[in-house]
């Protein structure tokens, strides 16, 4: 029962912490990818149509 406990707070603080990054890359203009925007298909989706 207390290892359950343990490993749920273990899972919920890595979920929390990958959703507070992503959302702080977000609102800084970041991409989530990862990788250059020149050969992505959905760019235009990123960045609108120019």
């Amino acid at each position: 029962m207390v290892a359950t406990v343990i490993m749920s707070g273990i899972i919920f603080g890595f979920v929390a912490f990958v959703i507070v990054r992503q959302v702080k890359k977000a609102k800084n203009g970041e991409s989530s990818c990862g990788c250059g925007c020149s050969n992505c298909s959905s760019s235009s989706i990123c960045h609108g149509k120019k």
